[in-house]
């Protein structure tokens, strides 16, 4: 394509571009292009082939969309996958003859397009389609009308094309003007086996590139809760608002075909600490001038809002950051799912050790405690080949867009390859030695002696990465994906990956050898019973002897309101007691928890952490045990009247009783449910105790088979509530 004069600059013979990192700046090349620049005396274009209109064939049920999967995507342009065949149609002014007429499809992306870098693709017409390689077939010709067979390569650029028809001449070329009705999306593609996405599974395909819904597990290992959460990858102007997003970031657009370059860039986008990225992260339970993470129900809200504000949205925690990246992978195509891991590691650097440093009376000590353990964390797994490693490195990888720590600059981490980090090849880019640690660490408990003297206590190496989990493949179950992480405690394999993270750098400061590992004489567990929101309930320890001999044990209970990430916010609970244990007998000692004590404070997601840590008078030995609650929340309640059918009305209906002896303000109930409804939102000032409240509203499903609708709602007392309701919306009445 010829060089608007002056675009570049000079530098010794050579002209540099600028950066061509925006999908939406446009710079259109010239409709006439003449040898020499100067048009010959008597040249008139109309006298040779002129084009009349072009045909992209682009509605949903046609077959470019239907055949590319792309006919979930609520769009009127045309949208197809790299690497595979589609038909368009060209109209001329005169019966088209291939003896004396040459003509070719171009696309262009960018505002400085060039050949050499993917960003202006110049169609050769040719006999028969090559696999691998840009190319057009002519498959009929009638009348004045041509019809194409175009395939685009499978390692092109992902993102919106704008399209042209040049015309050859003896004096240059014709071609047509700019068109939007012809701009073209190209995305990755999973169906096709030389895309780097390429998943061989068409149930996987199914689930984890157009499932448009999803369910994401949190909660505590012992008490495992699910939410469903509405990707909406293919709602009106989520497409365009994942491309806003690589824009934003000043991604240049030759590297947007390389899915381990667009993965990386949006785990640093997703989240808005140092790039004004799309989602604020806040962890500290105060959300003015933003919405509680809790409140959300899916993407969509968040990318329009993104893509319309041009400003960070305001709040995400690791669930929403994890909902909103899946959306960005399946939207542009690359197989991709979210992933809960319990008991997860913040290893701040990464050295396989979590120090949990105790005073002498065994109570916790916040000052020198730096790492902590998050009841859960979820991040996501995006599927793709791995070129720059070695083989076999290939598959799931993970990547993480809650800003944690600090990746070559930047808030983002992976693309991390799965089995690299189950066979502890921590040396292979990007950041395995972090996500290796949220798995593997073990949790060290470390005496803080008053002559500032430590002394290391006991080791838990089975406690983080206890279970890691995601969505069943066509249900909405939980699937057990520990073993692709890690191998099981005690295994030589095991052994073996830690050795091998040791030898790639992995650091271990103190050593561990030697540690007891757990008492044989003095056994200590606890249990919390059912605790529901607003009641009382009760914590049992029990202390086994299994020696024979008589042992003293003093006891301290601590009760914490902590975040999800094990942060604790304070104490609301704390009780010393002493047991005596006679030989070989065991003792329980149970302790009441009331609502009052704990009411007030309540963050977020409701966890209490309780630590019990014991120390036996007679051998000095100490005991540490620690377990996160999570209080039973009511739910929502969502009714449906009326037929459930595409084109048809239906009332839904949103119900909520407040179970607590107070009353609710500043109340917000969202609804959402892709090809249902759009996201919906309604504020009640206040709801009085034990009191109901309910929301109606008239959705107009436009698209068939199982779909669910999801509710939430957050007020300032009480966050977290959810409910939701599965639908089988029927196909369109036919006439």
């Amino acid at each position: 394509m010829a060089e608007t004069p002056g675009t570049g600059t000079a530098f010794g013979g050579r002209r540099a571009l600028p950066p061509n990192t925006s999908n939406a700046a446009e710079n259109d090349p010239p409709t006439v292009e003449l040898q020499g620049g100067l048009m010959p005396r008597g040249f008139n274009p109309q006298d040779y082939l002129n084009v009349t209109d072009v045909h992209l064939f682009k509605e949903r049920w046609d077959s470019n969309k239907v055949d590319h999967h792309t006919d979930k995507y609520d769009s009127k342009k045309l949208i197809v996958r790299r690497g595979q065949p589609f038909h368009i149609q060209i109209d001329f002014s005169r019966p088209y003859d291939p003896r004396r007429d040459l003509f070719r499809v171009e696309y262009v992306i960018g505002r400085y397009p060039q050949e050499n870098k993917g960003t202006y693709i110049p169609v050769p017409i040719v006999s028969e389609l090559q696999s691998g390689k840009w190319g057009a077939k002519v498959t009929t010709t009638e009348d004045r009308s041509v019809r194409l067979s175009v395939q685009s390569s499978p390692d092109c650029i992902v993102g919106k094309f704008r399209m042209y028809v040049a015309v050859w001449t003896p004096y240059g070329v014709i071609r047509t003007s700019r068109n939007p009705e012809t701009d073209t999306y190209i995305l990755f593609n999973p169906w096709c086996e030389e895309d780097a996405v390429y998943l061989d599974n068409d149930r996987e395909r199914e689930e984890y590139v157009l499932n448009d819904i999803g369910v994401i597990f949190y909660g505590e290992f012992n008490d495992i809760k699910s939410r469903s959460w509405s990707y909406g990858q293919f709602e009106e102007g989520i497409l365009d608002a994942c491309l806003y997003v690589m824009d934003r970031a000043k991604m240049d657009l030759s590297g947007r075909g390389n899915p381990i370059k667009v993965s990386r860039v949006g785990s640093a986008m997703v989240n808005a600490k140092d790039d004004e990225g799309v989602l604020v992260g806040s962890w500290d339970n105060a959300y003015s001038y933003g919405v509680p993470p809790s409140a959300w129900t899916g993407s969509v809200d968040i990318l329009l809002e993104y893509k319309s504000s041009q400003t960070p949205v305001r709040y995400g925690q690791c669930w929403v950051f994890a909902g909103v990246f899946n959306t960005f992978l399946r939207c542009l195509g690359i197989p991709a799912r979210v992933v809960t891991n319990y008991f997860s590691a913040h290893d701040n650097n990464a050295n396989l050790q979590l120090d949990i440093f105790l005073e002498e009376d065994g109570n916790v000590n916040s000052k020198l405690t730096k790492d902590s353990v998050w009841n859960y964390h979820c991040w996501n797994e995006a599927w793709m080949t791995r070129p720059d490693l070695p083989v076999g490195f290939g598959g799931w990888q993970v990547v993480d867009s809650t800003p944690q720590e600090n990746s070559d600059g930047m808030y983002r981490c992976g693309p991390a390859s799965v089995q690299a980090i189950k066979h502890g090849h921590i040396c292979f880019q990007f950041d395995a030695p972090f996500v290796f640690a949220e798995v593997n660490s073990d949790v060290i408990y470390i005496t803080a002696k008053k002559d500032g003297t430590h002394v290391v206590k006991t080791l838990d190496t089975t406690h983080i990465g206890k279970l890691i989990v995601t969505k069943q493949v066509g249900a909405d179950g939980m699937k057990d994906i520990t073993d692709t992480y890690k191998f099981q405690e005690g295994q030589e394999e095991e052994r073996l990956a830690l050795e091998t993270a040791l030898m790639y750098g992995a650091k271990k400061p103190l050593s561990t050898e030697g540690i007891p590992r757990s008492r044989s004489d003095i056994h200590m567990d606890f249990e919390v019973e059912s605790a529901v929101l607003g009641r009382d309930f009760k914590v049992i320890l029990t202390f086994r002897n299994n020696s024979p001999t008589r042992y003293s044990v003093t006891a301290y209970l601590s009760g914490n309101i902590t975040f999800y990430t094990g942060v604790s916010k304070g104490e609301f609970k704390n009780e010393t007691f002493n047991v005596t244990l006679e030989p070989l007998s065991f003792k329980t000692e149970a302790v009441w928890v009331r609502a009052g004590e704990y009411m007030g404070q309540l963050l977020e997601q409701a966890f209490l952490h309780f630590f019990v840590t014991a120390r036996v008078n007679e051998t000095n030995d100490v005991l540490a045990k620690q377990k996160s609650v999570v209080l039973t929340i009511p739910k929502i309640s969502l009714k449906v009247r009326g037929t459930q059918a595409v084109g048809s009305d239906m009332v839904v209906t949103v119900e909520f009783t407040n179970p607590l002896n107070e009353p609710l303000q500043n109340v917000w109930m969202r609804l959402d449910g892709p090809g249902v409804t759009r996201p919906l939102r309604k504020i009640f000032r206040e709801i009085r105790p034990n009191a109901t409240v309910q929301w109606e509203e008239v959705c107009r499903p436009w698209v068939s088979g199982p779909r669910k609708l999801m509710a939430s709602m957050t007020s300032d007392s009480l966050r977290h509530v959810y409910g939701e309701l599965n639908l089988q919306i029927q196909r369109r009445p036919s006439v």
